[in-house]
């Protein structure tokens, strides 16, 4: 068949239609799933994985309050976030189940499962109080600091831990993620320093001193190219670290890293869909004044040596009027959404107002946001909110309200976390005077 029959054949754009190459292309650019390879897949293919991603995602999005199944644990501590440990999230398994990690006021690491509302593992009680928990979902793995300086890595299966490493300072921020090169975790601590491990066996891969003071922010680029790391005295300027010379070091040579030229940072997000790109949330010390800068990095070749650039491409400064933000957060790049008060607003990167979102009575305590959903919290009330596709108007959808369901099992409580997958949305509900409550919904599907 001649290449113009070939074009005009129904029968040619339909092999098109159905290539993994373009359905691989699709998902890479909506969801974090580099990583995600035929073996992950089985016997579907990309396209049916995209899909059936997309059905998840819209299920949450459509879902009404009488969708949900609201389930309320026993206390839980209120000292360690909340984090998911699997989820139902990046999988073409129907029966995938929404697991999550906390701490009990025993000081047990626990595993739950949303869907059944049952514990379905801990640790023994550790001597030392948690004081930083984070996961790696892709591997079924917890990582956890105790006050002692010890960090421990969990299957969340097994009675012991699987590694055991004592540190010198106390540790602010940990990181887990997964590269080509395979899983491991970078850790802040209290004198400036980045520690790079493996996991799970936590063996050394580099030490690098960053600032002369403790790190507080410590953030992977979503295609784990870059290290975000700012620390605790606001008149430093944060920096960023080429993950591959972390991962990677050279024997008597500087990991490449650049300075981003702004004190007071906040807060910062990369973008999911531009990879490259970070937004810092810059602060006065009255708090009065905050201004949001965006950067974008790159890699250039001078004079036979690798250097990172970072230029400036956009900023603005909040109106005085509005109450100063405490959270934050990206999505395609080109807009950034943050609290103020009782309001959730969305900005363009340049300071153009997009949405303006008034779903709460009272001021948001609480904030989550992640490449699809967006989640606030007041008083004892949930929203949820969705990213549109593509970055197309409305671009953030209002979705679904969820009142206080659990009024019956604590007075004069308000919540201190929220995080969702497809399938669920859980919150630590804090209580005056004692420890939380673990609150999980899940989809009835």
């Amino acid at each position: 068949m001649s290449p113009t029959h070939q074009i005009q054949d129904p029968k040619h754009w339909n092999r098109i239609a159905d290539s993994d190459y373009l359905w691989r292309s699709l998902s890479l650019q909506r969801w974090d799933c580099s990583n995600f390879t035929n073996q992950h897949l089985g016997t579907h293919t990309w396209k049916q994985f995209f899909l059936h991603q997309r059905r998840k995602e819209l299920r949450l999005a459509l879902a009404q309050p009488h969708n949900f199944i609201c389930k309320v644990t026993k206390n839980i501590a209120f000292e360690t976030e909340l984090a998911y440990l699997s989820g139902n999230r990046l999988t073409v398994d129907e029966q995938e189940k929404s697991i999550i990690c906390s701490v009990s006021p025993k000081q047990e690491l626990c595993a739950w499962d949303v869907q059944e509302d049952t514990m379905i593992w801990s640790s023994p009680v550790q001597e030392f109080h948690f004081s930083n928990l984070v996961t790696l979902p892709q591997m079924h793995l917890a990582i956890t600091m105790d006050r002692k300086k010890t960090i421990k890595v969990w299957n969340c299966q097994d009675r012991d831990a699987l590694a055991v490493l004592p540190m010198p300072q106390p540790c602010y921020c940990m990181e887990a993620y997964l590269t080509k090169d395979g899983p491991f975790l970078m850790v802040g601590d209290a004198a400036g320093d980045i520690y790079t491990f493996t996991l799970p066996g936590l063996r050394d891969v580099s030490k690098v001193t960053a600032f002369q003071y403790g790190i507080v922010l410590l953030h992977c680029s979503p295609d784990k190219k870059w290290v975000f790391a700012c620390g605790t005295y606001s008149r430093t300027l944060p920096q960023v670290f080429l993950t591959e010379s972390l991962l990677r070091p050279s024997e008597g040579s500087v990991p490449l890293s650049t300075f981003l030229p702004h004190k007071l940072c906040a807060s910062a997000c990369w973008t999911p869909k531009v990879k490259n790109r970070i937004t810092l949330m810059s602060q006065s010390s009255t708090g009065k004044k905050t201004e949001f800068i965006t950067f974008d990095l790159t890699t250039k070749k001078t004079g036979g040596q690798t250097v990172i650039q970072a230029y400036e491409i956009a900023s603005f400064q909040v109106a005085a009027h509005l109450k100063c933000p405490i959270w934050m957060g990206a999505s395609d790049g080109y807009m950034i959404v943050f609290t103020s008060g009782p309001y959730l607003l969305l900005f363009s990167i340049t300071g153009f107002l997009l949405q303006r979102f008034e779903d709460h009575q009272a001021a948001i305590n609480n904030f989550w946001v992640d490449p699809c959903y967006v989640l606030t919290t007041s008083e004892n009330s949930v929203h949820v909110y969705m990213w549109e596709e593509g970055g197309r108007h409305p671009y953030l959808r209002s979705c679904c309200h969820l009142e206080n369901t659990w009024h019956d099992h604590t007075t004069d409580s308000c919540i201190s976390s929220v995080m969702c997958d497809n399938a669920s949305i859980v919150l630590r509900v804090r209580k005056v005077s004692d420890s939380s409550i673990l609150v999980m919904y899940s989809l009835n599907t």
